[in-house]
């Protein structure tokens, strides 16, 4: 019987027309091939793919070239009695049980047919079947009922290439191999030159035996991450083994090919996870030498993936010598809550040998923890937290060659926060946070343990409730602040310990401002406010003299004190615009205008004297009696009350100026426009009710960009217009009077941010994770103070390149337009208060890298101080990309930080435990 060709792709037939229960049975025997059927490949068959199959003694004519054939079988259709008397009713042999639970669709582009003689179908060119969730395709399928058999493989084109591999996919999992032979039966089958991908891994066999649903063996099998799998860079041969696809590997002999070239790596067994989901397992450690420590195994441990929302590594370092170290790391996240991370590293070092001169034994530790909350989570209410606290010396003394760059840091700071909002009107917000700071040179500590602080939105009680306020009375607002504070001032030794909390002070400062604002001439904007505080604190005291040491002793009372005070400013500014146009005076320059932005202010504060909380204590010695005035709010942390009254003008002028030139694109007939000077502002002020020294410093600030923008300079001055005495001490007297200047520069300083690159320069390959862990340990976002050396944790990559910069790389050997890029930052201080005249600091840090060919990079960082007459720390870095490797040298050649480290490992997180890196400190002595 024909089959006719179907006006559309798939046609349905129903199979109650087949007049014979045997090839009912065929049919259903053929498609349980793909049922539970996990991968497949082909071996080559004899005469396959040597054109479409003879059709002689077919039940079916074959089909021209012109649409695609399908026949799609209906299980409950399929297995349906036929009517006619059946002679074998009472055969002892049983039928094959019907496996078939839902519909197969199948199709073949050229030729479809059912061969009775031989009892095979036959699918040729772009052949599909779809059962379920499977799917396979291939060039031609052959079902063999009388074997129980099922073929798929490739088909030749006119140029004699072999194309259309079979491709199988059963969810999302999908193999292509060059052939298949499977059993219906035994459900076994044979696959060969197979190419499967597991978890970034690829897995190509020569000959795979299935043996069920879940469990494979396959001989000389190659195991690589390498993206050419035609001439992959390097290999694990295996030479037999067993596979649990998403699951493992586990393999008998194993060697490593480099390029096809057997290396001495070789190992008797092996084990490849392939898992897609987070495990538990072994963290490898790096070895090496230490000049003073001996031999050692670092960053080695075990990693718990605890669940889907939290994970843990522990992760130790050892040294013969006796020194150790152990780093506890857990990351947690939930998606649209919250996410961070928590760690804890503690090292106790030795140096040297117990019984040498140089013996020294000292234990330090860190603390660090991030946490951030998503802003979908709650609207209202916010936590968060970054903490970095632990010995002062931790990163400086830290063998663990992650915290180089963290060596130049000198504070360590923390901050958890709590806050929350009570929507309203007026608006109510409150927030409970606890900070901490830490002078790794002082190794002093403060902390607020912790700060709350209140407050209330602006109310406007005379604002219309429609349209715009206007006027001084309609603009009068006030609000309400609260700030409380329990602050601890202590040295390290003393951190958490009791005696930390001896000398806790507490305070609290309620605030209530009052303000208006206002326009005077419609030119000129007037702000006038008035501000009342109340301070509290714990910790008043009293001064008495004691005649026995003849001096004034002080006594902390420990009770509730305050006080209160007012103050009153206003202010007037306006803002003046001049235009500069130079294009008549200077007609086909570059420079055609030049505008200026000024804007000058005047304000006027007045501070009245609250004397009535000052009390005075006698001394009585060989002089006779004398009062000394103090007041017993000295130790509030929110200050004490002013005792003097003061009733000062400031004056201000902030300057912008900017310049139209002419585009170098002469199709863009509008100027462009280009900033000269960011700032330039002036301020001082004058006390009105001063008997002497009346005038303030004038101060001088400003900042500007240069060079396409990439060049920031920023600089500040301070100008005192009075004279000094003999002894160095100001004097009511000005400088131009006392046969100086007009000013007597007293300070003044000058800080540079520059960054230049190529068009195609790329910074550093450091990768994010390391960045993170910089600013974690209070360091840069760049890597002036270096980057770190731990490379077995970073992940090499290389996205966002363009296409241009593909074609580039094409070039192994030679990158003509070598990307760079180059980082500076200068810094200079200047000191004259009491005539010194001297440069106080002097600084200049610079970073850069360049890529002398698209798979080699160098790079490096350094500082000099110009002051001390010497370099800071310097890092030089080398990095080589070997397609599915990576090489990694850094060299610190001097200084206090001095080693190398060297490395070469797999870029793929799956195999990143096979590296190797060695490092070093050099002798000291020499």
């Amino acid at each position: 019987m024909s089959i006719q060709k179907p006006s559309h792709t798939f046609t349905k037939i129903h199979l109650k027309a087949l007049h014979t229960q045997r090839l009912n049975i065929l049919f259903a025997l053929s498609f349980t091939v793909f049922i539970n059927t996990v991968c497949f490949a082909q071996k080559d068959l004899p005469e396959k793919n040597t054109g479409i199959p003879s059709v002689e003694d077919t039940t079916e004519t074959p089909q021209e070239k012109e649409t695609d054939t399908t026949v799609t079988i209906l299980p409950e259709e399929f297995l349906e009695t036929p009517k006619e008397i059946d002679s074998t009713k009472n055969d002892s042999i049983q039928p094959k049980t019907q496996l078939l639970s839902s519909t197969v669709t199948y199709k073949a582009t050229d030729y479809m047919a059912y061969k009775k003689k031989e009892s095979k179908m036959y699918l040729y060119n772009e052949a599909e079947v779809y059962y379920e969730d499977m799917e396979i395709k291939a060039g031609s399928i052959i079902l063999d009922f009388d074997k129980d058999l099922v073929y798929a493989y490739g088909i030749k084109d006119t140029l004699g290439n072999y194309t259309q591999k079979p491709s199988f996919k059963q969810g999302t999992n999908e193999i292509i191999p060059d052939s298949i032979i499977f059993n219906t039966v035994t459900k076994k089958g044979l696959i060969y030159n197979s190419q499967t991908e597991q978890n970034g891994g690829t897995l190509i066999t020569e000959t795979t035996k299935k043996i069920n649903d879940s469990v494979y063996y396959v001989r000389n099998a190659k195991f690589t991450t390498a993206e050419d799998l035609d001439d992959p860079e390097y290999y694990f041969l295996i030479s037999k083994g067993k596979i649990v696809p998403n699951s493992k590997v586990i393999t008998g002999p194993t060697q490593m090919h480099i390029y096809d070239v057997p290396t001495p790596v070789w190992i008797p067994f092996a084990f490849f996870p392939l898992t897609k989901t987070r495990t538990s397992g072994i963290i490898f450690p790096s070895f090496g030498e230490d000049g003073r420590r001996g031999y050692f195994l670092q960053n080695g441990g075990y990693y718990f993936a605890i669940s889907d929302y939290v994970d843990l590594a522990t992760i130790g370092d050892y040294f013969t010598n006796g020194s150790y170290g152990l780093r506890l790391e857990s990351k947690y996240a939930k998606r649209y809550k919250f996410n961070g991370n928590v760690g804890f590293r503690y090292e106790n070092l030795i140096t040297s040998e117990r019984g040498f001169p140089d013996y020294a034994k000292n234990t330090i530790y860190n603390i660090r923890w991030s946490h951030a909350q998503d802003s979908k989570a709650n609207p209202n209410s916010r936590f968060s937290a970054s903490v970095n606290l632990g010995s002062s010396n931790y990163y400086q003394q830290s063998v663990n060659q992650v915290n180089l760059p963290n060596t130049q840091n000198n504070t360590l700071a923390s901050s958890v926060s709590y806050s929350k909002t009570f929507q309203g009107e007026p608006q109510a917000n409150i927030s409970l946070t606890a900070t901490h700071s830490q002078n790794t040179q002082t190794g002093i500590v403060n902390m607020t343990l912790p700060t709350f602080q209140g407050s209330i939105s602006r109310i406007y009680p005379f604002a219309p409730k429609f349209g715009a306020k206007k006027g001084i009375i309609q603009n009068i607002n006030f609000q309400y602040n609260v700030r409380a504070e329990n602050r601890i001032n202590t040295e390290e030794e003393f951190f958490f310990k009791s005696e930390m909390f001896d000398d806790a002070k507490v305070g609290a400062k309620h605030s209530v401002p009052i303000a208006t604002n206002f326009k005077v001439f419609d030119y000129f904007s007037v702000s006038a406010s008035a501000n009342f505080d109340e301070v509290w604190t714990l910790n008043p005291i009293r001064k008495y003299y004691d005649p026995i040491t003849e001096s004034i002793l002080t006594e902390e009372l420990n009770t509730f004190d305050a006080f209160r005070t007012y103050n009153f400013s206003t202010s007037i500014g306006t803002t003046l615009y001049g235009m500069f146009n130079l294009d008549k005076k200077n007609e086909g320059k570059k420079l055609q205008k030049i505008r200026h932005v000024v804007r000058p202010s005047i304000s006027y504060n007045i501070n009245p004297a609250f004397d009535n909380y000052y009390d005075t204590v006698e001394v009585i010695d060989a002089d006779g009696t004398t009062q000394s005035e103090y007041t017993r709010f000295e130790n509030s942390i929110f200050g004490r009350p002013n005792k003097n009254f003061s009733s000062a003008i400031g004056i201000g002028v902030s300057n912008n100026f900017e310049a139209k030139v002419r585009d170098k694109d002469t199709t863009n007939l509008e100027p462009k426009k280009i900033t000269l000077l960011n700032n330039l502002n002036f301020s001082t002020s004058y006390n009105v009710a001063g008997d002497s020294l009346n005038w303030s410093p004038l101060r001088v600030t400003g900042g500007l960009q240069v060079l396409n923008n990439k060049m920031n300079i920023n600089f500040g001055a301070t100008l005192d217009p009075y004279a000094l005495d003999a002894n160095n001490r100001k004097i009511n007297t000005f400088n131009i009077n006392n046969g100086g200047s007009l000013f007597r520069m007293t300070s003044a300083n000058l800080t540079l941010n520059y960054s230049l690159s190529s068009k195609s320069g790329k910074s550093t390959s450091e990768s994010q994770s390391a960045i993170n862990e910089r600013l974690q340990g209070g360091g840069r976002a760049d890597d002036l103070f270096g980057v770190s050396e731990d490379f077995a944790d970073q992940q090499f990559n290389r996205d966002g390149i363009d296409e241009d910069e593909k074609e580039e790389e094409e070039s192994e050997l030679y990158n003509y337009k070598i990307p760079w890029n180059v980082r500076f930052a200068y810094a200079v201080n200047y000191s004259n208060a009491a005539r010194q005249d001297e440069i106080s600091s002097h600084s200049l840090m610079f970073s850069g890298d360049i890529e002398i060919s698209p798979k080699w990079s160098i790079g490096g960082s350094s500082s000099y101080d110009f002051k001390n007459k010497g370099f800071g720390l310097t890092q030089l870095r080398f990095q080589r990309d070997l397609l599915s490797w990576r090489m990694n040298f850094s060299w610190v050649p001097f200084g206090t930080y001095n080693r190398w480290n060297f490395f070469i490992g797999i870029k793929s997180s799956l195999l990143k435990d096979l590296k190797y890196e060695q490092r070093r400190k050099p002798d000291e002595q020499l």
